[in-house]
Formats: structure tokens, C-alpha cells, sequence
């Protein structure tokens, strides 16, 4: 029975984890190309998520679950882009700031853009501005994700970005914020590029850059 390379879609839909996996690892043994999966299945199916949310018929954890079928795909189709030397869209640094500890929003945020085609560096929680710009520097990143969720810890975005300019590095990347009490109106006063409300708002904006550099 042929493999209906449809049901790799839909699994990343419904967030099928077991479903993406299995049918991606029969794709890769039969040949298909893994650039042709993602771009043409997962990529696709993760759009449809992304509209989902944008008009309620999807909430956070619909989200989580198709971030994490798309990532259990990825896991196996990754390695064989990097083979290829395939680039990804875009090289992203990923952090909850100095002494925050929250991830849920930080990682919703990782996988969605992971889905969306973007490398992610996750630095983890309670991250200190020297170590974004020093990762930065390392993975040659295109964008800087920071994340709050803490009024008391949202000071810690403006240090991140102080740091880059003392660093003379902050031509090179563009930072956006997000976390519960993060708004646009603190973006623009920290010098941010942008604000980010929600995880699917974050990839979009993400990719709007990547297409304007290009």
C-alpha cells in the first residue's frame, strides 16, 4: 500500500506525535526527499494551525501538541538537512531572561518556530544578557527571542538590549520580546524591534524580517 504522505499533514494538525513520527521515518526510507516533506506537509499543516489560533478554533494547547508532532518529525529530517548543508530560513536565539524562571511560552514559542523552518538555540531560563550576545556572536543568529514572564524581571529585556549595543553588535540581529506582561508600548521604550502577543504572532513576525533582509 502506497504511503499517503497526506496523513503526515493531518498528524501535525491534529498534533499526532506518534502518527508524524512513523510516517516521516517510512518517507525516508522509501527515498522521499525531506526538504520536499517539510516544505510541501509539515510547513503547510503548521500554517493551518497557525489560522486555527488566530480564529479561536485552536488554544494553546492544540499548539503544544502540533508543535510537538512537528518537532518529532523534525528530529528525524533535521540531521539530513544539515547533511545537505540545506540552510534553515533563519538562525534564532531563544531565552527566558535574567531571574525568570518560566519556560511554557518561551518553548511554545521554540517549536512554533522551529515548525516555521527557523534553527533554534534554546539558552534556557534565567539567562543573562552577556550570554545572548555571546550566543548570538557563536550560532551567527538572525534574531534574538527574549522572554518574561515577571513585571519584576521585564527590566532584564532592556539589559539584554544594552548589551548589544555596548557590544556594537545590535545592527546585526533583531530582538523581539513576548511573556504575559510584555506589550508594544514597552518594546518601543526598550528599543526592541518588535513585540511579540503569542507564539504564532512570533514565527510570522519572524519570517517578515528573514523576507525583508533577504
Amino acid at each position: 500500500m502506497p504511503l499517503d504522505l497526506q496523513q503526515l499533514h493531518d498528524a501535525v494538525i491534529t498534533g499526532d506525535n506518534k502518527v508524524s513520527h512513523s510516517i516521516t521515518e517510512q518517507a525516508l526510507e522509501e527515498g522521499i526527499d525531506p526538504l520536499s516533506l517539510v516544505n510541501e506537509y509539515m510547513m503547510p499543516a503548521m500554517d493551518e494551525v497557525g489560522r486555527r489560533f488566530e480564529t479561536n478554533e485552536y488554544y494553546v494547547p492544540e499548539l503544544l501538541l502540533s508543535a510537538r508532532a512537528m518537532k518529532a518529525s523534525l528530529g528525524l529530517i533535521r540531521p539530513l538537512l544539515t547533511a545537505c548543508d540545506v540552510e534553515p530560513l533563519g538562525r534564532v536565539i531563544s531565552g527566558t531572561v535574567k531571574g525568570d524562571l518560566h519556560d511554557i511560552g518561551k518553548n511554545l514559542v521554540g517549536s512554533m518556530l522551529e515548525g516555521g523552518g527557523f534553527e533554534v538555540f534554546d539558552l534556557g531560563t534565567d539567562v543573562a544578557p552577556e550570554q545572548f550576545v555571546e550566543a548570538a556572536k557563536e550560532h551567527k543568529a538572525h534574531i534574538i527571542a527574549l522572554s518574561a514572564l515577571l513585571t519584576t524581571t521585564m527590566p532584564s529585556m532592556k539589559l539584554t538590549v544594552e548589551a548589544f549595543i555596548e557590544d556594537g553588535t545590535r545592527d546585526q540581529v533583531k530582538i523581539f520580546i513576548g511573556g504575559a506582561p510584555v506589550t508594544q508600548e514597552f518594546a518601543d521604550e526598550i528599543g526592541a524591534d518588535g513585540y511579540s502577543k503569542n507564539a504564532v504572532d512570533a514565527v510570522a513576525q519572524a519570517k517578515q524580517w528573514m523576507a525583508a533582509s533577504a
